[in-house]
């Protein structure tokens, strides 16, 4: 899919912005104060908690389409094709979550929500010095570090790849728009392009089969 730089359309909204930048900031806070359990990793744990439950609510009641779920749900088929073009260098942009993106946004919502509840449970009297629910915590906060760096490492490939500024758009909540069609066609093509799964790369052309040689009839 081209692209206009010059022309913007809005993808995340004002609530999606401040939540992954405000759960980007609850997890570092955490992350970084574990050497004192204290009142600030506890804070920013628990503030992770509510910012998940907020963002599962929008989830659903979002009137902005790319930040409902429905939106960006993927199925095994959309993501196993989505790899594959990936794989041959040829998968489409989306102005939302990609199927692989998606995965991994799914993935970060759930592994909060594990480590947000496995730090509750350790503050109580049932689970105090629980090993298995402290050895749950903590490996799932390791996981979750590197599904961060993957994250950023994929962002900063799609921005290259497609030549858009991913952390940019996540604070303006702009992307770029498709080009200008040309032609009526053109222009319901790029309407389907806008829609978070949409077919803006041509399929790949099928193998050319030589034609079988023509057999030879034989002399009566």
């Amino acid at each position: 899919m081209t692209t206009n730089p010059e022309h913007k359309v809005p993808v995340w909204d004002l609530f999606v912005r401040v939540f992954h930048w405000s759960l980007v900031a609850s997890f570092a806070t955490a992350y970084f104060s574990t050497e004192h359990i204290d009142w600030v990793h506890k804070g920013a744990g628990y503030l992770a908690l509510g910012l998940i439950a907020a963002r599962g609510v929008w989830g659903f009641t979002a009137p902005s389409p790319h930040a409902r779920f429905a939106s960006f749900m993927p199925t095994p088929a959309r993501l196993w094709a989505y790899l594959g073009q990936l794989r041959r260098g040829r998968e489409p942009r989306h102005l939302g979550h990609n199927p692989a993106g998606a995965v991994m946004i799914l993935y970060l919502l759930g592994a909060t929500l594990v480590i947000g509840v496995t730090g509750h449970l350790m503050t109580t009297d049932a689970f105090w010095g629980d090993e298995l629910v402290e050895t749950l915590h903590v490996t799932t906060v390791d996981l979750t570090l590197v599904a961060v760096i993957l994250h950023v490492s994929a962002n900063l490939y799609e921005s290259v790849r497609h030549r858009e500024n991913m952390f940019k758009a996540m604070l303006t909540g702009q992307k770029n728009a498709p080009a200008q069609p040309t032609s009526s066609s053109a222009a319901k093509d790029r309407d389907s392009m806008l829609d978070d799964w949409p077919d803006s790369q041509p399929p790949e052309p099928a193998p050319r089969l030589s034609p079988a040689p023509a057999t030879r009839r034989p002399r009566p």
